[in-house]
């Protein structure tokens, strides 16, 4: 087992430990840390997202591998260029006003940063003017926009809607998530896309910029 294979399996195995010696271990021997971060870590935790997808891994496992693939980057992060960074897109991510719940939004962007994207976390209780700024300062092509709770649910109304005034959401993809958010609410917001769980999260925005799902 070479050592790129090494850093896949220490990712689909769940061992932060094992993830990071291997990366310093490629790092030792020469590799090119874009290499290791997509022939490695990025391969590894495609391997778990396929399975959370088929149902053979649920969400504490997806959390472990994640925190894998992190522990990875710790170590290659500081040796990338900006130049080196290639990623798929940038998504800014975030839990609407009012809402505390995070779970599932920090799922959602720990598999999108898995597959490769650039992700903008700006955590709960998150302001439309917070989701505008973010946008801007970070040329974003996709908002994710998650809520757990009912009586949020106009909050993502009111993001849409501060990302309209901006003049931003010509340029921008919306997906909205969490428990009491269908597709035929998603439609009515105007949404661009619908995600019921986050390996769906993950397809649809893929299939938004053009990507192989």
């Amino acid at each position: 087992m070479n050592v790129l294979e090494q850093i896949q399996q220490g990712v689909i195995s769940y061992k932060p430990p094992a993830v990071k010696a291997a990366c310093e271990l490629a790092l030792s021997e020469g590799l090119e840390p874009q290499r290791i971060v997509q022939e490695g870590l990025i391969a590894g935790m495609a391997v778990v997202g396929g399975k959370f997808r088929r149902n053979e891994v649920f969400v504490p496992e997806v959390m472990i591998a994640a925190r894998a693939m992190q522990a990875g980057l710790s170590v290659v992060k500081p040796l990338l260029s900006h130049s080196e960074v290639k990623a798929l897109g940038t998504v800014v991510i975030g839990t609407v006003k009012g809402d505390m719940h995070d779970i599932g939004k920090n799922l959602v962007a720990m598999m999108l940063e898995g597959a490769g994207f650039h992700v903008v976390d700006l955590g709960i209780n998150t302001a439309p003017l917070r989701f505008v700024q973010a946008v801007q300062e970070n040329a974003a092509q996709v908002v994710g926009i998650s809520s757990l709770i009912t009586n949020t649910l106009p909050s993502m109304k009111e993001t849409i809607q501060a990302l309209q005034q901006a003049g931003l959401r010509r340029q921008v993809k919306i997906i909205v998530g969490g428990a009491p958010v269908s597709q035929a609410f998603a439609d009515k917001l105007g949404a661009d896309a619908y995600a019921a769980d986050a390996a769906a999260a993950v397809d649809k925005v893929k299939e938004m910029l053009g990507l192989a799902v």
